[in-house]
C-alpha cells in the first residue's frame, strides 16, 4: 500500500493511502487515527489539534503558530509506515430496524423495476446484508456504508429531492446510508430507520462510527411508528440496538 501527502492550506496535512472504497484502505486510515489519538493524549504531539478520516485518507489539523509542517510530518512518519501494514478492527455491531413501506419507500419500486427484480427481493438483499461503516459525513452522523450487494447497484437518481425525511435509508451506487436529518439528496429512498442517529446531549453524539458494522432488520409500519413514539418520549433506549460482540463475549466468560 502507497501513500502520499498533501498540504491542505497551512495548518493542516492530509495523508491519502488510496483512491477506492476499500476496507484495507479504511483499516490504515482508523490504525493512523487511532495511533494519533494515544499520542496527543500522552502530549507527545503538540500542536495538533485534531483529526478528520474519510474512506481513504487523514487529514490531521495543527496549530502553525505551536508546531510546523516538517516536525508534525516528522512525527507523524512511524506512524503512517505502520498504519500501513494496521488489519482492520472489529468495531461495533448493530441490528437496526427500518420499515420498507409505504411512504417510508417511495422509491422501493421504481428500484425493483429498474433492476429487474421484485420489491421483496430488493428487500431481502438490502435487509440481509451485513454493512461497514466507512465514514461519517454530509451531515452530522450521517454515516456511509458498504459494500451492497452487486444486484443493488444503481447510479444516484437523475433528479435530487430537495427534502429528504429524516431516517430515509437509501442506496446509491456501492453504497447505502441513513439521512439522520432532513436535507436535500440524490439517492434512492428504500425505506425509513426510527433510530435517531445523532443526538447533541449524549456524551458520543454520532451513534454510529467508522469501523462499526450493521444489519437492517424489516419492520412494519405500526411497529416503526411505536418505535418512534417510544424514542421521542425516552422510554426507548437507542443502545438496544447494539449487539453484543461475540469475541468480548467469550473474553469476558473466559476472564470469569
Amino acid at each position: 500500500m502507497s501513500f502520499r501527502v498533501l498540504d491542505a492550506g497551512d495548518a493542516a496535512l492530509t495523508i491519502e493511502f488510496g483512491s477506492v472504497i476499500d476496507p484495507a484502505l479504511l483499516a490504515a486510515v482508523n490504525a493512523l487515527d487511532a495511533a494519533i489519538g494515544r499520542l496527543q493524549q500522552a502530549g507527545a504531539l503538540p500542536g495538533v489539534i485534531e483529526t478528520m478520516p474519510t474512506f481513504r485518507s487523514l487529514t490531521v489539523f495543527f496549530d502553525p503558530l505551536a508546531t510546523d509542517r516538517d516536525t508534525v510530518l516528522a512525527a507523524l512518519q512511524p506512524l503512517i509506515d505502520a498504519a500501513e501494514h494496521g488489519t482492520p478492527v472489529d468495531g461495533r455491531h448493530w441490528r437496526l430496524p427500518v420499515c420498507y413501506e409505504g411512504e417510508a419507500a417511495p422509491d422501493l419500486a421504481e428500484v425493483a423495476q429498474s433492476l429487474g427484480i421484485d420489491e421483496a427481493e430488493v428487500i431481502a438483499l438490502h435487509s440481509g446484508t451485513e454493512y461497514l461503516v466507512y465514514m461519517l459525513g454530509f451531515l452530522p452522523g450521517f454515516p456511509f456504508m458498504g459494500d451492497l450487494p452487486e444486484r443493488l447497484r444503481l447510479p444516484r437518481r437523475a433528479q435530487p429531492r430537495v427534502r429528504v425525511p429524516a431516517g430515509s435509508v437509501a442506496i446509491a451506487t456501492g453504497l447505502t446510508a441513513i439521512y439522520p436529518w432532513e436535507s436535500p439528496g440524490g439517492w434512492h429512498l428504500l425505506g425509513r430507520c426510527p433510530v435517531p442517529l445523532f443526538d447533541a446531549r449524549r456524551a458520543s453524539p454520532s451513534l454510529l462510527a467508522a469501523g462499526d458494522k450493521l444489519r437492517f432488520t424489516p419492520v412494519s409500519a405500526d411497529e416503526c411508528r411505536a418505535l418512534e413514539a417510544g424514542l421521542r418520549s425516552g422510554d426507548i433506549d437507542p443502545m438496544q440496538w447494539l449487539v453484543a460482540d461475540a469475541a468480548r463475549s467469550v473474553a469476558t466468560e473466559d476472564a470469569a
